[in-house]
């Protein structure tokens, strides 16, 4: 038995789908493929200044690293509608569901959603991807995005 999913929780502000606006998105996107781009640590205590070793650790995934402080920083500041809009959008984009099933699959994130939303983001190999084709089967294209703003 399903329940109906309340007007509030399936639109967003402005009579959109999301809760969330789509830049946000876009910048997690972003920030999210420079997160995933992260080779593993080679040497965890080089010692070194780092434009003496061409700058390596920065590809690096360290403990202290500030693009995940900074993803993680920024979806922690989001609301509860806003972190449900993510997660929907990532199961959305891993092609679990069609965009016809987004009321079903926010309904079904807003069931899930707990505090540890960026933790679970970032957890998740190719968030990125899986937010821009979330995104993309709801109508919104990643390009004008970038095309503003490059």
């Amino acid at each position: 038995m399903r329940e109906e999913l309340k007007q509030s929780e399936a639109v967003g502000e402005e009579g959109s789908l999301l809760a969330i606006s789509p830049e946000k998105v876009f910048f997690i996107i972003i920030k999210a493929r420079e997160f995933d781009a992260k080779d593993e640590v080679t040497d965890p205590d080089p010692g070194s200044n780092p434009s003496d070793d061409g700058d390596v650790a920065v590809l690096e995934d360290h403990r202290d690293d500030p693009v995940v402080e900074e993803l993680t920083s920024f979806i922690n500041s989001l609301s509860e509608d806003e972190q449900i809009d993510l997660v929907a959008l990532a199961w959305l984009g891993r092609d679990d569901y069609s965009a016809d099933d987004w009321p079903i699959v926010r309904e079904e994130a807003a069931r899930a959603h707990n505090q540890r939303t960026a933790e679970y983001l970032l957890g998740t190999p190719l968030v990125g991807d899986f937010l821009e084709e979330g995104l993309s089967m709801l109508g919104y294209s990643c390009e004008e995005f970038e095309i503003e703003r490059l």
